[in-house]
């Protein structure tokens, strides 16, 4: 029997043939991309749906809804989760007019999911918005093969050359994926989100880019919509992207999500004391903040691999050792933000954000 002309190859379809369908025009029509958190608090999910025209705002969309029980986030007999859209982007794979909606989760009696950590936090930012709260995230991933153990660039069933060479590197014996990281980088320009910047990280196949400044709340959507379009330039590429703080175990390096902050009153002038007294009330909070940034976090966190170990806190100028460094630019203009390196490349940037927030300013 004579096999389909665009029969998949290696279990993978064919990008030429989509891109024949692609380009077929819409006819004014929207095709809008539903995305929202799963029930492990870690999956990104989506569905699309269409809409007669582009909304000007994102009032204008309508609720949505979803099998909960297919998400662990309901069950059976009682399983539709409420989607109540909070912001739209322009959508990087389909391009044109077609749209990317984030989402919330609601119970149909209209309260917030318990897997809605966006609610909560939105609600602590809302209580001081003078004080206008930036953030800079810096997310770390490793990419792997599509056997999802091996890393991309590394031999199979053996390992490549200690680190050192693959830090922000070029060349082909050194930077494994920089045409996925380039694709997200561009991906997430079209889409306006707050990308400001890549490297090759420390571990042969492990890449970081960089979110921020961003106000408040705009924090966590802009990291989940980017980690949505990574998921989905990935999937372009066959390779699988993997969040997990410590991906390879042994001598090598953990993947960590550090957040950059500052207050209004950090980046005025003399802002210093205020920097300093806020790190000293996250150390007076280290637990609290252990235990809600980031599974798996103390395999990462071990005092080696420029990490301070999960059960001490510490500051420092300048020192990726430490749970909190200080650039030496702040030290040097008495004000300016500070660097938590303590969160996991998998935390919940809603609950991070939010929970930084509230121990340095609201308490």
């Amino acid at each position: 029997m004579a096999a389909f002309a665009c029969a998949p190859t290696g279990g993978r379809l064919s990008h030429d043939v989509l891109s024949r369908y692609m380009s077929l025009d819409t006819r004014g029509k929207v095709q809008a991309e539903y995305i929202w958190i799963g029930g492990s608090g870690e999956d990104v999910r989506c569905k699309t749906r269409t809409f007669d025209k582009v909304p000007a705002s994102v009032e204008e969309l309508p609720e949505w809804n979803f099998d909960g029980s297919s998400t662990k986030q309901a069950e059976g007999h009682d399983s539709e989760v409420i989607l109540k859209p909070v912001r739209i982007v322009p959508d990087p794979f389909r391009g044109g007019e077609h749209i990317l909606v984030l989402c919330e989760c609601y119970r149909p009696d209209g309260t917030a999911h318990p897997t809605n950590t966006r609610a909560p936090a939105a609600a602590a930012f809302a209580k001081d918005e003078a004080s206008a709260p930036w953030f800079g995230v810096e997310q770390e991933y490793t990419l792997f093969e599509a056997d999802g153990r091996t890393p991309l660039g590394w031999p199979k069933g053996g390992y490549p050359g200690p680190q050192g060479p693959y830090y922000c590197s070029a060349g082909a014996e050194n930077a494994f994926g920089r045409a996925i990281a380039d694709a997200h980088y561009r991906a997430c320009l079209f889409a306006g989100i707050k990308v400001s910047g890549i490297n090759a990280e420390v571990m042969p196949g492990q890449w970081e880019y960089q979110v921020g400044p961003c106000l408040g709340i705009e924090s966590g959507d802009h990291m989940w919509l980017s980690r949505y379009i990574m998921q989905r330039v990935c999937e372009d590429f066959g390779v699988v992207c993997s969040f997990d703080p410590k991906p390879i175990p042994g001598d090598w390096n953990g993947a960590g999500c550090h957040v950059n902050y500052s207050t209004k009153p950090m980046r005025e002038a003399g802002g210093y004391a205020a920097i300093i007294e806020a790190i000293e009330k996250l150390g007076a909070k280290h637990l609290e903040h252990m235990a809600v940034y980031g599974r798996g976090n103390e395999r990462r966190l071990t005092g080696a691999h420029e990490t301070a170990p999960i059960d001490k806190f510490s500051y420092g100028v300048a020192n990726r050792g430490a749970s909190v460094r200080i650039p030496r630019t702040t030290e040097a203009d008495d004000c300016g933000y500070f660097e938590d390196r303590r969160p996991a490349s998998n935390m919940d940037p809603y609950v991070v954000t939010a929970k930084i927030f509230q121990t340095t300013h609201l308490d």
